[in-house]
């Protein structure tokens, strides 16, 4: 028998603080030692509890107290009170804090062990040394969450959340008061001790019951999970994202942390916490397809290693698992010798719905994969069973198996894979095609039996096995790109199935796209591919046999390398390009077969022009496309068919200069008509023109160039599709990027768009003008001089809006709006200024920031709120040593007469203020001491007129000093040079015109499209005498001034003779010159409006226009818009009453859309320049 374990000898009290003393003083020299130190310590632990006092009271009866646990506790907690004041960082106070949850889980186990020895069981509520020791410690350490000092805070926390996943069982009121305390310092000020509250709390989401919480009582765990989606410091994330439980109400909220804004706690998500699932099928397949997207597609690249070892131990996790699928027959058809890894990718691939959205993120956890572990493509072989079995999973990695060797040069590893040959690899195509061919035929048997029912038998099985079917097809259609064409038979076989498939007329569309990139693979020329894709449109609308394909192929070997057949006939046999159609001689059923074959002829119409290089006029088998085919279809009714017919027009436009010139106005026109679903590709379309004839649209005509500018700018502020929006967006600040549009106007309205409360929930559009600003501002001193040019106007503009908001709706300050501008504009951070040495007389932006602010800080309309941030803002410019003379006379200028001309009135605002002037005066003390500048020298210059204007200060007498330019002197045309000029012509602006916002006015958008509408179709018409026509309204304008007219839409041309006065391109920019763009050009008077139906003077209109390049009115008369017409109609038959006045209404509303509709088709037949009867005569060449 084991002896009983003798009772500890009490311990002198008088020297058990020198012995505690002793143990803390080992243990913050090492954490080696604590395990040892927890023995010593419990020992006098046990003989202090040893010593007991016994008192008798009044009634008789004996009380125990426990004198020596007490000593014990304070002699404990003494030392513990001595850390306490010691902030984060002294490695002694952590090891401390360490051992005291190590003594604390040392002690309970011992407690557990002696209960187990003695056989009491666990549901016994009995006290122990150990239970009243940490009761008497967390009350204590209770009393320190309250603490005033920060670090007292913060060491109480720390301990608490050392030792409370060892405390045991607790009562409940000490319980109570932990977790309320806890909770309340959740919301401490100071990010360790939120952190630390947050580790602790989440101990005690096990113990806490649901059913004993209040009603309208948060949950710890619920606390917590709002914690880590909404704190605000990464490292109080970080805590709660560590220590939360992932269960499957906990997952979502813990996965979001994929997309957190700190690197590191994204890169935890990888490496600790998804670790913890062990399978990755514990994720739903969303969220699998979720993290993996995000993490190899994350910026930073130690989140994508992290992702990718997490991806690597899961297909570890798969690959040790038994293929279930071999007994089922699913994968049990071939075998190889690769270990079984390729049956591995494949079992893995299923994790991810590569059928579906999901393909992409499957292919690039291939790629990692490979990257992560490059053993595994070495055992790449691909038996011939292989290819007979084929699955969408099998498809996709044979795929990226040889786009990656291709990718990385390793043709070694092609061909020790075994990959077949281009003859053997067509019957393979041949095969899958076929095995589509037969779903399609039981999905149309199925319709056939069903018929006149909505569902048919095995709907949802057929349509999953044609999805699987099409992307096996899919992939074996991207492998054959790879492919070596050398081999002329299985070149022709592939052709032949390639060519087969695009001539069927129920090919899935996702498939168009790819035949046709084979397609441009095998053929030798552009024209040659031309020609096939047409020959198949003709072969599906007009529902004939293809001719025989050796027959094509013989000519496309046998022909002159130099000639294409594309100059050939488009048609052998008598068969024609155009196939004439009666849809009213059709059934209702032919006719929606007719229009489904439409599209899809659309459809590859569009593939293959995207993929087209040459110009229109080289490929003239399009023109018959182009008539029968695209001009018939844009002037449809049904979105779907004008979408895509629009689009190939487009491209069309693309590759033909002239057919784009005349059919902009119809894109303009869409663009303002169109319903949602259809304008967002009519911007594309639109912008793509205009970004590619740049010069004929922005570089010949000053005046079109400035009309098509405002219609885009007026168009994104009126727009209320997101989608349009951004597409728009993406498009102007291409066009400002490459320097074919340089306002400042259009800046601003960019700028006010970033910080606007409306864009906030449009992320594309934000994020693009994210990525602008800086790109552009940081391209080259003169942006940031554009950028400079417009703060002035942006500021007041975005306080405007700031003071316009509403309830729940955000912006940031107009003072951080301005910080903003101040980074942009920076000097230090403009690439040419980094690589090379400043030239003196370049202007700095942010000295001409400074000047233009300090010139508001004149104003006295200006509010404190304005002065107090502009002041602010003067003291975060960089103004570099080296400044020209001419910025510093003017800085000092504007310092030196600020007190005593303007003074700010504002205690803030003039210690501010005086600290930047203090900076100029000492910045600048030498060239202002030694007298370097001479004031007269730039007396006479007109920036610095106008400081002294500002000022309220004569210039020196060697200037002009009785002359004072006008407020709006012209400045330079680009916008660069000194910022006063370009705050000079952008200050009547900010005060006559309305704030640039998304609520303008609609209507405004509709009259500048009609300007350039108009204006562009003069386009092709001023190429002619030029010299000669300039020199004929030099005369008149000579001869006449214009004449105040009353208000009109800018298209609105003047009809009175000798008036015509437009700008000439390459003209100086001058008073007169504006005057009359605005005056004369853009209004008319009522006397104007009556002469129109003179033909005399319609006649001379029309000479004027040839000569003119901007159009008179016959050109806008063209396609009047309908809404106003039917307006007035209802308008007029609105007093009628009767039938028969309703009838009559009904009537004329149809003859009014039926007239107007033929209008709209003209306009569409002039633009393209095609003729209702077919004639191509009207497609000019380049």
């Amino acid at each position: 028998m084991a002896k009983a374990k003798a009772p500890e000898e009490p311990i002198d009290l008088e020297s058990l603080h020198e012995a505690i003393a002793t143990i803390f003083d080992q243990v913050q020299t090492s954490l080696a030692n604590h395990k040892k130190n927890c023995v010593a310590l419990y020992k006098l632990h046990l003989r202090a509890a040893a010593v007991l006092t016994q008192t008798q009271k009044k009634n008789g009866t004996v009380s125990t107290k426990y004198t020596g646990e007490r000593a014990f506790a304070e002699s404990f907690l003494d030392m513990l009170n001595r850390i306490l004041g010691m902030k984060k960082g002294p490695p002694a106070a952590d090891r401390i804090v360490k051992f005291v949850g190590s003594y604390v889980q040392y002690s309970n186990e011992k407690v557990m062990q002696e209960q187990e020895k003695a056989g009491s069981s666990e549901e016994e509520d009995t006290e122990t040394t150990t239970s009243r020791f940490v009761a008497r410690i967390i009350g204590w350490l209770l009393q320190g969450f309250q603490a005033k000092n920060k670090n007292a805070r913060f060491r109480c926390l720390h301990i608490v959340s050392e030792l409370i996943s060892h405390v045991g069982d607790l009562e409940d009121d000490t319980y109570g008061l932990l977790r309320e305390g806890l909770i309340e310092r959740l919301n401490d000020k100071e990010t360790l001790i939120r952190a630390h509250a947050a580790a602790a709390l989440s101990k005690l989401v096990g113990s806490e019951d649901p059913d004993e919480l209040e009603e309208g009582e948060q949950s710890v765990l619920d606390i917590l999970l709002e914690v880590l989606a909404s704190d605000p410091a990464a490292e109080v994330r970080r805590a709660s994202l560590l220590n939360v439980p992932l269960t499957p109400a906990t997952l979502d909220t813990i996965l979001k942390r994929t997309r957190d804004v700190d690197t590191t706690t994204r890169k935890i998500m990888y490496t600790a916490v998804l670790p913890k699932l062990g399978h990755p099928r514990h994720l739903s397949l969303v969220q699998r397809e979720q993290v993996i997207k995000d993490g190899l597609g994350d910026r930073e690249p130690g989140v994508r290693v992290a992702a990718g070892k997490l991806l690597t131990k899961w297909f570890d996790v798969i690959l040790a698992e038994q293929d279930e699928r071999t007994q089922d027959g699913s994968l049990a058809g071939w075998e190889g010798d690769d270990a079984g890894i390729m049956k591995g990718l494949i079992r893995f691939l299923a994790l991810f719905d590569v059928i579906g959205s999901g393909e992409a993120i499957a292919v690039d956890t291939l790629i990692s994969i490979f990257v992560t572990r490059p053993d595994i493509p070495e055992a790449f072989v691909f038996p011939e069973q292989y290819w007979q079995h084929l699955t969408p999973e099998s498809a996709v990695l044979a795929r990226v198996f040889v786009e990656y060797c291709i990718k990385n040069g390793n043709e070694a590893r092609l061909e020790a894979a075994a990959l077949p040959v281009v003859t053997a690899f067509a019957f393979i195509f041949q095969e899958a095609y076929n095995h589509l061919l037969n779903v399609l035929q039981k999905i149309e048997a199925a319709k056939l039996v069903a018929a006149g029912l909505d569902e048919y038998e095995d709907e949802d099985a057929l349509e999953e096995e044609l999805a699987k079917k099409e992307v096996i097809l899919g992939e074996l259609l991207r492998m054959a790109l790879k492919l070596d064409y050398m081999d002329e038979i299985g070149r022709r076989k592939v052709f032949t199935v390639v060519k087969e498939m695009l001539a069927h007329p129920q090919l899935p569309p996702s498939l168009i796209e790819r035949c046709v990139d084979v397609l441009k693979e095998i053929m030798p020329s552009e024209r040659d591919l031309i020609r096939v894709v047409v020959e198949i449109i003709v072969e599906l609308r007009e529902n004939e046999e293809l001719e025989d394909v050796d027959n094509i192929l013989g000519d496309l070997d046998d022909q002159d390398p130099d000639q294409s057949s594309a100059t050939e006939p488009i048609s052998r046999g008598g068969r024609s390009a155009r196939k004439p159609r009666d849809r009213d001689a059709m059934s209702s059923e032919e006719r929606r077969e007719a229009d489904i074959t439409d599209i899809r002829c659309l459809m590859l119409c569009t593939a293959v022009l995207e993929r087209v290089n040459g110009s229109f006029e080289d490929n003239s088998t399009l023109e018959g496309i182009l008539a029968d085919l695209i001009v018939p279809s844009v002037k449809r009714k049904e979105l779907a068919m004008r979408e895509k017919a629009l689009v190939s027009l487009g491209l069309c436009c693309l590759i033909a200069k002239n057919m784009a010139l005349r059919s902009f106005q119809l894109f303009m026109g869409q663009i303002e008509n169109a319903p949602p679903e259809l304008k967002v590709q009519v911007l594309k379309v639109t912008l793509d023109l205009l970004i590619m004839y740049d010069q004929e649209f922005f570089k010949k005509s000053e005046a079109i160039a400035t009309q098509i500018t405002n219609f885009l700018v007026q168009t994104l502020q009126n727009e209320e599709i997101p989608a349009a929006q951004a597409v728009l967006c993406t498009g102007i600040c291409k066009l400002v990027l490459a320097g074919i549009i340089n306002d400042p106007n259009v800046l601003v309205t960019l700028a006010l768009l970033y910080i606007s409360p409306g864009t906030a929930d449009n992320q594309e559009l934000r994020q693009c003008l994210s990525y602008f600003f800086p790109v552009y501002s940081y391209a080259s001193a003169a942006n940031q001089c554009r950028v400079q040019s417009m703060y002035l106007l942006a500021y007041d503009q975005a306080k405007e809006m700031h003071d316009d908001l509403e309830d729940g709706q955000q912006m940031i300050s107009p003072y951080d709006f301005g910080l903003m501008l101040v980074d942009w504009t920076d000097p230090a951070k403009a690439v040419q200024i980094a690589q090379i040495e400043h030239s003196p007389d370049e202007p700095v932006a942010h000295a001409e920031l400074a000047i233009q602010i300090l010139s508001a800080l004149y104003d006295e309309d200006r509010s404190d709120s304005d002065k107090k941030a502009f002041c602010q803002t003067l003291n975060q410019l960089h103004i570099p040593a080296e400044l020209d003379s001419k910025s510093i006379h003017k800085l000092d200028l504007l310092v030196s007469y600020l007190s005593d001309q303007c003074p700010l009135n504002n205690t803030a605002n003039e210690k501010l203020f005086a600290r930047f002037k203090s900076r100029v005066a000492s910045q600048f003390a030498k060239q202002l001491k030694e007298k370097e500048l001479d004031p007269a020298a730039y007396a006479e210059e007109e920036d610095v007129l106008k400081v002294y204007e500002c000022i309220a200060v004569d210039p020196p007498k060697g200037g002009v000093k009785a002359v004072r330019p006008p407020p709006s002197s012209p400045a330079k045309p680009d916008g660069e040079g000194e910022g006063d000029e370009v705050e000079g012509e952008q200050e009547p602006a900010s005060r006559g015109t309305e704030r640039t916002s998304t609520r303008s006015r609609a209507s405004t958008s509709g009259e500048t499209a009609s300007a350039v509408t108009a204006t562009t179709e003069a386009l092709g018409e001023e190429e002619g005498d030029k010299e000669e026509d300039e020199e004929e309204k030099d005369e008149e304008e000579k001869d006449e001034e214009p004449t105040p007219q009353p208000e009109e839409r800018p298209s609105t041309p003047q009809k009175k003779k000798g008036t015509k006065r437009v700008h000439t391109p390459g003209t100086g920019r001058g008073e007169e010159r504006k005057r009359t763009r605005r005056g004369t050009a853009t209004r008319r008077t009522s006397k104007v409006v009556e002469a129109e139906d003179d033909e005399a003077e319609a006649d001379q209109d029309d000479s004027d226009r040839a000569r003119s390049p901007t159009p008179k009115k016959k050109a806008t008369k063209a396609k009047p818009p309908p809404k106003p017409r039917a307006k007035s109609t209802r308008a007029s038959a609105a007093p009628r009453t009767t039938a028969a006045a309703a009838a009559g209404k009904r009537k004329r509303k149809q003859q009014q859309e039926e007239s107007d509709e033929e209008k709209e088709n003209a306009a569409v037949s002039a633009a393209t320049g095609v003729e209702e009867e077919g004639d191509l005569s009207g497609i000019e060449s380049d």
